[in-house]
């Protein structure tokens, strides 16, 4: 018997609820950037880490900076209730998207985290932009 199925998979009906609980939390870059080059994007992405500088030298394409720091109610109230936000961080070594998840779900704000963050963004070959405003998608 391997290591893979030493403990028994779980029901079928356990295994969906885990996975679309895992779904309604997170998002990924493919789907994030599918969204962009459809023209869909029904989100705001949050670029949440990092210094303005650093935002100007690279970030996603539509991403507003935002960091988790300055997330309060008041800042927030620039979107209406129902904006769904995808915030993303530096990458797996970085947890400011899920600090930045808990404060907005805090604040009762529909959130995503988009896994991967800049690293797994990079990973797909998928483009950046520049500058202080948030840039266009370029496929």
């Amino acid at each position: 018997m391997s290591f893979v199925s030493e403990s028994p998979a779980a029901p079928s009906a356990v295994a969906a609820a885990h996975f679309a609980a895992r779904l309604s939390l997170e998002t990924d870059c493919a789907d994030v950037a599918a969204a962009m080059r459809a023209d869909a994007v029904d989100f705001v992405l949050l670029h949440v880490v990092g210094s303005p500088e650093a935002y100007a030298r690279r970030h996603l394409p539509g991403a507003v900076h935002l960091r988790h720091a300055d997330m309060t109610a008041e800042r927030m109230a620039a979107w209406s209730a129902d904006t769904l936000f995808v915030v993303y961080c530096a990458g797996p070594h970085c947890n400011g998207a899920d600090r930045a998840a808990l404060k907005l779900a805090r604040l009762g704000r529909p959130v995503k985290l988009m896994i991967g963050g800049i690293t797994g963004w990079e990973d797909e070959g998928l483009p950046f932009a520049n500058g202080e405003e948030p840039g266009a998608f370029a496929a």
